[in-house]
C-alpha cells in the first residue's frame, strides 16, 4: 500500500493515507505546574493513551488506510547529516536557546543520536540535567529555577491536524498561535521539503510557519474541489485566514474560501471542535455556535481578494455553496443542552470521515453517536478515556495526506 504525494480535495473522500503521532514520553512531562504552559487541562496516563492511539491506528489500517508517523517521516527527511545539523540549529532557534555554551551542549547531545532517536527526543523535551554545561557562557547556564526543561516537550503533537493541513495538491505549514507548538510545524516543514515519500515534486506550499499570522489546521476544512472553509477562532487570526486565502486562490484551482467566525473560547478552540463534514450533505455541529456564527466569503478577482458577508442561515449557505438541494445539520448532543455541552467538551463534533458517511468517533459521546447512526451514518467508535484529556478527537488526531476524489 503506497500513496505517494499530497492529494486532498474533500473532507469525506475515501482516506488513503494519514499522518499520526503516537503519544510518547512528552505526555509524562505534564504536571500540575506545567500543564498551563503546555496547553493541557489534564494529565493523561501515557500507557492507556498509547493503547487507545494504537487502537485508532489499527481501525484506520483495517479500513484500508496507510498510516504513517511523524517520527518515522521526519527521520527519513533528515537522513543526510547536513540536514540533521540544519534541523538542530532551527530547532534551537525556535526553542530560544541563545547561550553559546548551552547551544553547543544541546547540539552535541542531539547529533550523537540516530535521526529517529533525535526527532523523538526533540518531541519528548530536553531536561536541564541532560545537557549541563561545563563552563557557563551566559546567565542562562546558571539559571537555577525549578523548571526542568531547557527545551519544552511537545505533548500536543498527537493532534497532528494542527501543525499543517493538506489542501488540494499542496500543504499549509502553519504559524501556530502559541510558542509551545511552533516547533511541531518545523518538523512538518522538513518532512515536506526533504521526504519524497510524503510530498511529491509537484506538491505546492500555501502557507509557511515563518508567515506573520497564526493559523492552525483544526480551522481548515476542505469542503469540495472548489471550496475551503477556514475558522476564525481562538488560534486562527483574520489576517492568517486572509493570507492563506490569497495564496491558495491565487495559485490553485480552488475558487472560494469561506470564513466561519466562531467564539474565541477554550471550549471552541478550533472550527473542527464544533463543526465537521461527515457525508456529501451532512455535517456535525455544536448547537451553541449556530446563533453567533457569521460566515464570510473570499474570492479572487484579477489578483485582488474580494470579501462578502453571507446572510442566510448556515444550512442554506452550505446547500447553496455545495450545490445541494439541502444539507442535514446533526447537532452534537441532540436537543439536550447538557449532553451537547458535555459531548462537545469531549469532541462529539470532532468526527473523522474515512469515506462518505463512514466516520470514526470517541465511544464516550454516545448521544451524538446514536444520532449519527439514525441519520444513516456508519459509526466506528474508539476508546478515549485518556486521549480525550488533551481536548481533541479523531479529526484532531489525524492529518489526511491522500484521499480519493469524490
Amino acid at each position: 500500500m503506497n500513496h505517494p504525494g499530497i492529494h486532498n480535495y474533500s473532507e469525506i473522500g475515501k482516506l488513503n493515507k494519514v499522518l499520526l503521532h503516537r503519544p510518547g514520553e512528552e505526555l509524562e512531562a505534564l504536571t500540575p505546574s506545567t500543564i498551563e504552559r503546555l496547553l493541557f487541562d489534564d494529565i493523561p496516563y501515557l500507557k492507556i493513551a498509547q493503547e487507545e492511539h494504537d487502537h485508532f491506528a489499527q481501525v484506520l489500517r483495517d479500513n484500508g488506510v496507510e498510516v504513517i508517523y511523524y517520527v518515522d517521516e521526519v527521520a527519513k527527511a533528515i537522513a543526510d547529516p547536513a540536514l540533521q545539523i540544519q534541523l538542530v540549529n532551527e530547532f534551537l532557534n525556535l526553542s530560544k536557546i541563545n547561550s553559546k555554551g548551552l547551544r553547543a551542549a544541546m547540539t552535541d547531545y542531539l547529533l550523537q543520536m540516530s535521526p529517529k532517536k533525535m526527532v523523538a527526543k526533540m518531541i519528548a523535551g530536553i531536561q536541564r540535567s541532560e545537557v549541563a554545561t561545563k563552563e557557563p557562557t551566559s546567565l542562562m547556564d546558571l539559571d537555577t529555577d525549578d523548571y526542568p526543561f531547557v527545551s519544552d516537550p511537545m505533548p500536543n503533537l498527537y493532534f497532528t491536524r494542527d501543525p499543517g493541513a493538506c489542501v488540494g495538491n499542496g500543504i499549509n505549514i502553519h504559524h501556530m498561535h502559541f510558542d509551545a507548538r511552533r516547533r511541531e510545524s518545523l518538523l512538518l516543514r522538513y518532512m515536506f521539503l526533504y521526504n519524497r515519500d510524503f510530498a511529491a515534486p509537484g506538491n505546492q506550499q500555501w502557507y509557511d510557519l515563518r508567515d506573520a499570522y497564526s493559523i492552525e489546521g483544526g480551522d481548515v476544512l476542505v469542503l469540495s474541489k472548489d471550496i475551503v472553509a477556514v475558522g476564525l477562532s481562538q488560534r486562527t487570526t483574520t489576517s492568517g485566514a486572509e493570507a492563506f486565502a490569497r495564496s491558495l486562490l491565487g495559485n490553485s484551482g480552488f475558487k472560494k474560501v469561506l470564513a466561519f467566525d466562531i467564539p474565541e473560547t477554550r471550549a471552541f478552540m478550533h472550527l473542527d471542535t464544533v463543526f465537521t463534514m461527515v457525508d456529501y450533505d451532512k455535517f456535525t455541529i455544536h448547537p451553541e455556535i449556530e446563533g453567533p456564527l457569521n460566515v464570510y466569503e473570499m474570492t479572487m478577482d484579477d489578483g485582488d481578494l474580494k470579501f462578502n458577508a453571507l446572510k442566510d442561515d448556515l444550512a442554506k449557505i452550505l446547500a447553496t455553496e455545495l450545490k445541494l438541494p439541502a444539507v442535514d445539520l446533526i447537532r452534537c448532543g441532540g436537543g439536550n443542552l447538557l449532553a451537547a455541552q458535555r459531548e462537545q467538551w469531549n469532541d462529539g463534533s470532532n468526527t473523522l470521515a474515512i469515506a462518505p458517511g463512514k466516520v470514526i468517533t470517541y465511544d464516550r459521546n454516545y448521544v451524538t453517536n446514536e444520532l449519527l447512526e439514525k441519520h444513516g451514518m456508519t459509526v466506528i467508535t474508539i476508546p478515549s478515556a485518556e486521549l480525550s484529556r488533551g481536548r481533541g478527537g479523531p479529526r484532531c488526531m489525524s492529518c489526511p495526506v491522500n484521499r480519493d476524489d469524490i
